[in-house]
Order: C-alpha cells, then sequence, then structure tokens
C-alpha cells in the first residue's frame, strides 16, 4: 500500500526522512538507483554542473533539441512556484499522479536506506524518465558534482558553466577546489565541455586526468558577437549570424556556446539542424533569471545568490536603465555573501527594500541591513518583515517609469512571482 496520495505529503515526509538536509555521497543513492534498475539508461544523457548558468544552459538544450523533434526531459533544481516545475518530458511538467506513484516507487526500492529530499527526488526523475521513451534527459547537477546525487548517472556529456565561490562549507572557498568538484561530472573517454570564459585549471586537470574529451572556449569552440547576431565555431561546425539566446543578458553567450559545444559532441547520435539551434535560441524561456514582467512599473525578477550572479545581474540592469526610479528587493539566506551580493550591484539601485525570508536558514532584514551595511548605509533604505510585504508596499510607492528588482534567492524570487498571480 503507498504510504501517501497526495504530493504535499510525500514532499513534507521527504524532508524527515534523513537526518541531514545534504549528505554528499554516492553510496546510499546509487544502491537504491541499481535496484531500481536506472543506473545506465537507454537514452542520451547531458549533465550539467556549475555554480551560475546551469539552468539556461539547460533550458537551451532542451528547446535546441525539441525544436529538432527529439523527446526530451529535463530534472532541474530547486523550483519556484511548484515542486513539479523540476520534472519536465517534453517541456511539460510532470503532473501530482505520476510524482506520487514515482515516490512510492523509490520508497517501495529503498528498504531501510535514509535518503535526502533531493536523493528521493531525483530517484523519482530517473523512474519517470526510465519509463518515457526519451531520446535524451538534461539533468541539472544540484549544488555539487562529484558526489551530487545526479551524479550516480553517468553522462555521455558533461558540461560545466561558470564556476564561482557558493556554498562554502561544502564545496570549499576557492574557484580551483570548486572546480575540481564540479568537475567530477566528467566521465573518460567523453566529452568534458566547460563554458566558464576563465575557468580555473583544475577542471581542466581533472578531464586530462581522466582521459576525458576536454572541450572549452579557445581550446575546442570559439564565439564572437555583434549587437544583433552571434557567430560560433567547434571543431566540426561553424554557425554565423545566430540569433542571440532570447534569454536576457550578455552573459547568455557563454552559456549558449557551451550548449552548442553539447549539440556538436551529440551530432552523430543526435543530428540537429541549423534551424533548430535558431529556433531553439530564439524560443527558450526560463523562470526566475533576469525575468522582466513589463507594466507602467516594470518588474524584474532574478535568482542570482551569489556575487558572480549579482555582477551578471547589475551588467543587465546597467544595459537598460529605467525612466525613474530603481527599488531593489532583496531576500538572502544566511550562508550566503550578503555583503558582496550587495557590492556588485551598488550603483544600479535607488532605493534598497531589504525583506526579511521566513524559510529555514532566511536572515531577517534587520540582520541582512547588517550584513549589507557598507553599501545600504547612507542610501535610502527600506526595511520588511517578508518579500510580499516589501511588494504590497511598493504597489502603492512606485510611479510609472519606475522599476522593480527582486533577487537574492529563489523563496524570494518565488514570493514576488506569487504576488503576481
Amino acid at each position: 500500500m503507498t504510504r501517501f496520495t497526495r504530493l504535499s505529503d510525500w514532499l513534507d515526509w521527504q524532508t524527515t526522512l534523513h537526518p541531514d538536509r545534504i549528505d554528499l555521497g554516492l553510496e546510499r543513492v546509487a544502491e537504491v538507483a541499481g535496484r531500481m534498475g536506472l543506473l545506465k539508461p537507454a537514452y542520451r544523457v547531458v549533465s550539467v554542473a556549475g555554480t551560475n548558468g546551469k539552468g539556461s544552459s539547460v533550458a537551451m538544450l532542451d528547446a535546441i533539441y525539441r525544436a529538432a523533434g527529439y523527446r526530451t526531459a529535463t530534472y532541474t533544481s530547486p523550483h519556484l512556484l511548484r515542486y513539479n516545475e523540476r520534472i519536465r518530458i517534453d517541456g511539460v511538467e510532470v503532473g501530482d499522479k505520476e510524482l506520487c506513484a514515482a515516490f512510492a516507487s523509490v520508497d517501495a526500492a529503498r528498504g531501510d536506506i535514509s535518503l535526502t529530499y533531493f536523493e528521493f527526488g531525483t530517484l523519482a526523475a530517473l523512474q519517470l524518465f526510465d519509463r518515457a521513451r526519451l531520446d535524451i534527459a538534461i539533468l541539472e547537477v544540484g549544488m555539487g558534482g562529484r558526489l551530487d546525487a545526479v551524479n550516480i548517472v553517468d553522462a555521455d556529456v558533461a558540461l560545466v558553466t561558470c564556476i564561482d565561490i557558493d556554498h562554502r562549507a561544502w564545496l570549499g572557498s576557492e574557484r580551483d577546489s570548486i572546480g575540481r568538484e564540479k568537475a567530477g561530472i566528467f566521465r573518460s573517454g567523453h566529452p568534458a565541455i566547460c563554458s566558464d570564459p576563465a575557468p580555473p585549471d583544475s577542471v581542466r586537470q581533472v578531464a586530462v586526468n581522466l582521459a576525458a574529451n576536454w572541450c572549452a572556449r579557445g581550446d575546442g569552440f570559439d564565439y564572437r558577437a555583434t549587437s544583433d547576431n552571434w557567430s560560433w565555431s567547434g571543431r566540426s561546425m561553424a554557425l554565423e549570424s545566430l540569433p542571440l539566446p532570447a534569454l536576457p543578458g550578455s552573459h547568455q553567450l557563454d552559456n549558449a556556446a557551451g550548449v552548442l559545444a553539447v549539440v556538436e559532441a551529440l551530432q552523430d547520435a543526435c543530428p540537429v539542424g541549423r534551424a533548430a539551434i535558431e529556433q531553439g535560441l530564439s524560443s527558450v524561456r526560463l523562470g526566475g533569471r533576469c525575468q522582466i514582467i513589463p507594466g507602467d512599473v516594470e518588474l524584474l525578477v532574478d535568482v542570482a545568490h551569489n556575487p558572480a550572479a549579482a555582477a551578471t545581474l547589475a551588467g543587465v540592469l546597467r544595459t537598460r536603465p529605467p525612466a525613474a526610479c530603481t527599488w531593489l528587493v532583496l531576500g538572502m539566506l544566511d550562508d550566503k555573501d550578503a555583503a558582496g551580493f550587495a557590492e556588485a550591484l551598488e550603483g544600479c539601485v535607488d532605493v534598497w527594500c531589504l525583506a526579511g525570508l521566513s524559510v529555514e536558514r532566511g536572515l531577517s532584514a534587520a540582520r541582512l541591513q547588517q550584513r549589507t551595511g557598507d553599501v545600504t548605509d547612507g542610501r535610502e533604505t527600506l526595511l520588511f518583515e517578508t518579500v510580499t510585504a516589501a511588494m504590497k508596499n511598493l504597489q502603492q510607492r512606485a510611479g510609472p517609469g519606475d522599476r522593480v528588482v527582486v533577487c537574492g534567492s529563489f523563496f524570494g524570487v518565488a514570493e514576488a512571482l506569487e504576488c503576481q498571480v
């Protein structure tokens, strides 16, 4: 008999199953996956790791391969509004009923093995993919790489995106050590692609030590851009005058360049023509990544939560200034570099709206002000108990031509988007 029938009950229970919220290691999850026959999928697998740019790269790959007629699946995390967003088949979120059935299968197979919330979801996704008769699955690696649950599957192609400092307690505080962990998704004899324009040498060294097929900008592919198009060249493909990615920000060209290196690497197994590449780049959408919601007061939401991502967001804000005032609603978790994040946005904000996050590890507005004081002291700063409270206040205070930017956390962006529904 199944343990639960409602998705919310399954998810609540999963948070209590394992003593640690994060427990990096593959032994337990690989044991359950082996029992379920999920370790050697029949479909092609692309794994995507990195600090920033993973979600964008997954979305571009999915858009391109679906435009080419392939049956795809994506696994991403975290979600914004619904858990179902994490698992998509042919661009469609998996329903509650299917998720509950997959969770029941994982529960039956695990026996007395405890699994974290993320491990449980990863196994459920792989089980759903196993039944979906896929051509290709694109898996976003969670926080790490080498010891992340997604890494139980041997990828046909592995892509590492931008690498920077985040999750210090688990991954270290140097780009070199973080890059080594992310590169743990590489496999011997398989393409090991990196889209970071200046990766730490540790990433390339892992590929060399594994005898993987290393490919990075300037060493396997390159690109050049103009104001309205760009061109890409790889080892066997060259594409001129491509449309710019539909996702905002010049940094998306770094992501797109790595994506096209993946497409080239899989060209024999899953051929893709220029038309599908153009369609995929032009049609790709991804919620919460410099997502712009137009109106008399423009809303821009971005899940950026580390200084490198804040610097990228600042570049976007500078290239498209508002007619009037920029109000920034910032909510962050306790383990994030709030000072570095605020410093990266200095000069892009007229009014700082610091909001508390009512979740585990969420900072209160007062604590966030303490962390960001070097930037926000002496500037117009408003404190709110929640992001929702900030949004309601700005609905009255912000005027035509103003812009509201919400960033710092998936949780804060989700709250802001819920205010728009």
